[in-house]
């Protein structure tokens, strides 16, 4: 993920193919560069692209593809020494341990989940809290070290109580941040300690505080589908196609993707394949089509690999030819 943590994805594997294309580095030619840099162990690249962004803005996006870089572990220490008083080789570091600690964990459930690859992800997302915490401290208007920390404490199961203060950190900088919301509405979800309840009611709310266009709506689409994936058998239509959650996925859409002051930017296509899955699923072939109809044709690879983890791409076609999209 890059946006949700632990499935061990890279957005590199799938190519589109007739018509559709997988979103690649967050649709973004700088980010693209950054990543480039950062293959090539480029700390100046990297640090000139990042220093471009507003730390509430699009760096998110850039930092969370810069997690899955393989090797930027190994070179960001001698950009730390380098500059021993910014922030940004700081968040590189921690940002980059977080994502590898992920990949020594991947995304099975903890039940598949050896304990030397537990002892190797509490130590990567240790090391990651550390870097953060000085990245924090350095730049105390940041957004992006809490809203990483976010994600280093749901692998590390800090509690309830610190989560929420890591979200409420981030909201007091940037109220609607896309990102944080959606790493917290995994806190609270059922298979992170939460409830169904408790997810919904966090959506639904988040979504009704911010203006309408807002990204947030998503996020009642990311609960009815995480909702879905903790059902089992026919259990997981009849929840899907019930009444209330249609009704739910409509409302949502009218005030996000579907609204005319939708907003631009990092995340668009993502809420736009979220509420396409999830109205597919439901059977609303209607407001499914509408929302294939504005990725574009731009497959996102969340949440698709929850339907294929092997090939997203083949999974947004799949269900954009039930509808009749």
């Amino acid at each position: 993920m890059a946006l949700l943590r632990g499935a061990g994805l890279s957005l590199r594997r799938w190519v589109g193919r007739g018509g559709v294309r997988l979103e690649k580095d967050c649709g973004d030619p700088a980010v693209t560069r950054v990543r480039e840099a950062a293959e090539a162990g480029d700390w100046a690249g990297v640090r000139d692209g990042l220093a471009a962004r507003p730390d509430n803005g699009d760096r998110a996006g850039m930092l969370w593809t810069l997690s899955e870089v393989a090797g930027v572990e190994e070179w960001i220490h001698r950009a730390i020494a380098a500059e021993p008083d910014s922030a940004l080789p700081l968040l590189v570091a921690g940002t980059r341990y977080v994502g590898w600690g992920w990949e020594a964990r991947t995304g099975a459930r903890a039940t598949h989940v050896s304990r030397a690859q537990f002892e190797v992800f509490h130590e990567r997302l240790r090391r990651a809290e550390t870097f953060l915490y000085a990245a924090a401290e350095r730049e105390p208007d940041w957004v992006s070290p809490w809203q990483v920390l976010q994600t280093s404490g749901r692998g590390l199961e800090v509690g309830p109580v610190v989560a929420q203060r890591r979200f409420e950190a981030v909201v007091r900088r940037d109220p609607f941040h896309l990102r944080a919301h959606q790493q917290h509405l995994q806190q609270v979800c059922r298979k992170w300690g939460g409830s169904h309840e408790e997810m919904h009611a966090f959506a639904r709310a988040s979504m009704l505080k911010a203006p309408e266009g807002s990204l947030l709506g998503q996020l009642v689409a990311l609960a009815h589908i995480e909702h879905w994936l903790d059902l089992d058998g026919e259990a997981c239509a009849q929840y899907m196609r019930g009444s209330d959650v249609v009704r739910s996925l409509r409302e949502a859409a009218d005030r996000s993707v579907l609204h005319a002051g939708f907003a631009a930017g990092d995340g668009r296509v993502q809420a736009c394949n979220s509420f396409a899955m999830a109205f597919a699923l439901a059977g609303d072939k209607e407001y499914a089509r509408r929302c294939f109809d504005a990725t574009g044709g731009v497959v996102s690879e969340f949440p698709w690999y929850y339907v294929n983890g092997g090939d997203p791409v083949a999974a947004y076609r799949n269900y954009r030819s039930s509808v009749g999209a």
